[in-house]
C-alpha cells in the first residue's frame, strides 16, 4: 500500500486504521469469505467512518495478487460491507450533520486586556479535549529582555480560560514566535526562537517536548533543545539562483534602489556561514506528513524568504528543503491535497500588489516550484491554512492592502482553485480606522475532533474602546479565541 493513500492531518490513521484493516481484508480473501474475523466489524466501522470524514482517501483498496480473488467474492463482501456501512449509519447519524447544524461564532479574551505586549499565537488541541494556547508577552517583541512565551488551557467543556503560565523563558533574552503540535506519540512540543542581541535576524531556533502537559499549569518539558538549522550543501547554489530569477523579472512596483539593495543583502548573507545558520525562525502550526516525517516551515527576516525544516526522527537528525525565494515572503503554512501535493502559503512583505505567494512540493516537502502570488489579498501579516475533516479549505488572514482591522475566514471546495465564501471574525468600521484603527492579526487555526473550528489571534484594541489601567498605561491588548462552524462561514448574505 503506498503512502499517499492517507493525508490530511490525523497522522496516526495508517497505523491505526488502514493497515489492521488491511490485515483483515487479506485473511478474508485468502479463506474465500469462509469465515469472517471479528475484529473486522470494529475495525471497518472506523475505517467507514474515518473515509466519510474525509480524512483519509484509498488509491488502491486491494494489493494487485488479491484482486481476482477479491472480484470472485464481491457479492458476499458487498454483502457485509453493506451491514458494516448500516451499522456506521445508525452508530453515527447521518454524514451530514455537521453541514446541517445551526450557524454559531463564539469568541471571548483569554484575560483581560493589558498594557504589556500580547503576540504570535498558536493554538492546539490536546488528547483529553482541552485547548492549549502559547503566544509571547513582555514589554515589546526582539528588543525587550523581558519577553517570554506564555501558556493558557481551556478544559474541555468549560467557558473560560486559566490563569497565564510560563511556557518559555530565557532569563535576560526575548522568546518570540512559538508554535505548537501534537505528534503520533501524544507528545506535545513547542517550538520557539530567542533572540541573541535584539535583532531577529540572530534568532536561536529552540524546541522543547512533553508527554507530561494535561494537567493544570504549564507542561512539563522532557527535552529542551537548540534546532541548530544546517542548510544543505547547495543552499547557496539554489538561493542564488533564486535572487537571479528575481533579478530576470524584477518587479515593477518596488522602487529599483529597494529591489538592488535586497538582492544585494541576500547575495552577501549567502557568503557568511553563521548568517545562513541563524535568524530562521518558526510561525505556523509545524505539518506531520503520515505519521512519520515532520516539516517545520521556517523563514528569515535576514534572507527575506523561507526554508522548511524537516526530521524523519522525530528531532535526531534535521536537514532543510530548497528555500522558497520571492521578493520578501515569509511565515509559511502548510496544507495537503489529496494527490500528497504539499502547498505552502506565505505572508507577503513585497512590494504592491501584495497578494499572498503560493509553492508547491511534490516530493514530501523537500523540492518547491517556483513561488507566485495566489489571488488572495493580504496586508503583510501572518496566515494560515487548513485542511477540514469535510475536505474543505479554510485560509485566516488580513484581507486588506494596507492594516490589520480586518480578520476574514475565507473557505474553498476545489483545494485552493477558488474561494467561495467568506466572513469576517474583525471588521472595524470606517469612522473607527479613521479614529485609529484596531489590530487583528496573526491568526492560529485548528479544527477539534468534533469539528468546531478555533481560531487564537493578537487582539490589539481599536483607539476609541481603549481604557487605562491603574498606572495610566492603555491596557489593549491581548489573545481573542474564536470557536465556530463551517455553516457560520458558509451562511449565505452573510459578511
Amino acid at each position: 500500500m503506498n503512502q499517499e493513500v492517507v493525508h490530511g492531518k490525523d497522522p496516526q490513521l495508517w497505523a491505526r486504521i488502514w493497515i489492521p484493516c488491511q490485515r483483515c481484508v487479506r485473511e478474508i480473501l485468502a479463506k474465500g469469505m469462509r469465515s469472517i474475523p471479528l475484529s473486522i466489524i470494529p475495525l471497518t466501522l472506523r475505517f467507514l467512518e474515518s473515509r466519510k470524514r474525509g480524512d483519509i482517501f484509498i488509491a488502491r483498496q486491494f494489493p494487485l495478487e488479491h484482486r481476482g480473488r477479491m472480484m470472485r467474492c464481491f457479492p458476499r463482501a458487498l454483502a457485509v460491507l453493506t451491514v458494516v456501512q448500516l451499522i456506521v449509519a445508525v452508530a453515527t447519524g447521518p454524514a451530514t450533520a455537521k453541514e446541517t447544524e445551526a450557524p454559531f461564532l463564539e469568541s471571548e479574551f483569554l484575560f483581560p486586556l493589558e498594557a504589556l505586549h500580547n503576540h504570535g499565537s498558536c493554538i492546539v488541541e490536546l488528547p483529553n479535549g482541552d485547548l492549549l494556547v502559547c503566544w509571547y508577552r513582555g514589554s515589546g517583541e526582539r528588543t525587550a529582555d523581558d519577553v517570554a512565551v506564555m501558556g493558557a488551557r481551556r478544559k474541555r467543556g468549560a467557558r473560560n480560560w486559566s490563569a497565564p503560565f510560563v511556557m518559555a523563558d530565557t532569563p535576560g533574552y526575548p522568546d518570540t514566535n512559538p508554535s505548537m503540535f501534537i505528534d503520533p506519540q501524544k507528545r506535545l512540543w513547542l517550538l520557539y526562537c530567542t533572540i541573541l542581541d535584539n535583532h531577529w535576524e540572530s534568532a536561536l531556533f529552540k524546541y522543547r517536548i512533553s508527554s507530561d502537559y494535561q494537567k493544570a499549569g504549564g507542561p512539563r518539558w522532557a527535552a529542551n533543545e537548540v534546532l541548530h538549522v544546517t542548510p544543505r550543501a547547495d543552499f547557496g547554489a539554489k538561493a542564488s539562483a533564486g535572487l537571479d530569477a528575481l533579478v530576470a523579472n524584477p518587479p515593477a512596483l518596488m522602487p529599483r534602489e529597494e529591489f538592488d539593495a535586497l538582492i544585494q543583502k541576500g547575495r552577501t548573507r549567502l557568503k557568511d556561514k553563521l548568517a545562513c545558520r541563524l535568524g530562521w525562525m518558526t510561525r505556523a502550526h509545524p505539518f506531520v506528513l503520515d505519521g512519520r516525517r515532520l516539516l517545520v516551515p521556517a523563514y528569515s527576516d535576514g534572507f527575506e524568504f523561507c526554508l522548511m525544516l524537516i526530521t524523519d526522527d522525530w528531532g535526531k537528525s534535521w536537514f532543510t528543503s530548497d528555500p522558497l525565494v520571492s521578493v520578501v515572503n515569509s511565515q509559511p503554512s502548510l496544507v495537503r491535497k489529496r494527490d500528497g501535493t504539499l502547498v505552502a502559503y506565505m505572508r507577503d512583505d513585497g512590494p504592491p500588489p501584495q497578494r499572498v505567494p503560493v509553492s508547491e512540493s511534490r516530493d514530501r516537502g523537500v523540492t518547491w516550484s517556483p513561488v507566485v502570488d495566489s489571488e488572495l489579498t493580504d496586508s503583510g501579516a501572518g496566515v494560515e491554512v487548513l485542511a477540514l475533516l469535510s475536505g474543505r479549505w479554510v485560509f485566516v488572514n488580513n484581507d486588506l492592502d494596507e492594516g490589520r482591522h480586518r480578520l476574514a475566514v475565507t473557505m474553498s471546495d476545489d483545494e485552493g482553485k477558488t474561494w467561495k465564501w467568506k466572513r469576517y471574525l474583525e471588521r472595524d468600521s470606517e469612522p473607527d480606522v479613521k479614529a485609529g484603527a484596531g489590530s487583528y492579526h496573526y491568526p492560529s487555526i485548528l479544527q477539534a475532533r468534533d469539528g468546531t473550528i478555533h481560531v487564537s489571534y493578537s487582539f490589539h484594541q481599536k483607539a476609541t474602546a481603549v481604557k487605562m489601567n491603574a498606572a495610566g498605561m492603555p491596557a489593549n491588548e491581548n489573545i481573542k479565541h474564536a470557536q465556530f462552524n463551517e455553516a457560520w462561514v458558509m451562511q449565505q448574505g452573510a459578511q
